[in-house]
């Protein structure tokens, strides 16, 4: 194995400069071949992170609601009433985390639980007429900061990036992922 280079001041480094440095570090130090695969979903990530931080602080934060609150309500808003099994299904987020988010929006009087039709022991989540606006309101800014974000592809490249995304996330049967 090839002598370790001293990695330069993490002062000195940009998300780019880290990625190259990442690259070269793993290829040369620990042999390892996947480096195109590494800085792709380095990238994603970022992106992701950036994207969702900027949503938080910018919309849902000074609103007085997180990301996933929006998420929920999001979810709830378009689909209409679910189980929150559903609901952790199209959110991405556990049933657990679903249900605790769940009973505060409720106590907030955002979302409404009633029980299931088909199954009595279950609940449904469903929007409350001040969700329905707030989520109108939210939505609205929310929309604006989204366009603002990809005003930099044309409408071809955005077309592509979520093609490109929907092979990503859905060649994975190989992976036990949550779905």
């Amino acid at each position: 194995m090839p002598d370790p280079v001293a990695p330069p001041d993490p002062d000195s480094l940009d998300f780019w400069s880290f990625v190259a440095l990442a690259n070269r570090r793993l290829a040369q130090e620990y042999g390892f071949r996947h480096q195109l695969a590494t800085e792709v979903l380095l990238t994603l990530n970022r992106a992701s992170n950036l994207v969702t931080y900027d949503f938080e602080s910018a919309v849902h934060r000074p609103r007085g609601r997180s990301w996933s609150a929006f998420r929920l309500l999001f979810v709830v808003w378009l689909a209409g009433p679910m189980e929150p099994s559903a609901a952790a299904r199209l959110t991405g987020m556990s049933r657990a985390a679903v249900s605790n988010l769940a009973k505060t929006l409720v106590g907030e009087g955002l979302l409404a639980r009633t029980p299931a039709a088909r199954d009595g022991r279950s609940v449904q989540l469903s929007l409350t007429e001040g969700g329905h606006a707030e989520m109108l309101q939210v939505f609205e800014a929310q929309n604006e900061r989204e366009a603002g974000w990809v005003e930099v592809l044309t409408e071809a490249e955005q077309r592509v990036l979520v093609m490109l995304l929907d092979k990503l996330i859905t060649a994975r049967a190989g992976f036990a992922t949550r779905r």
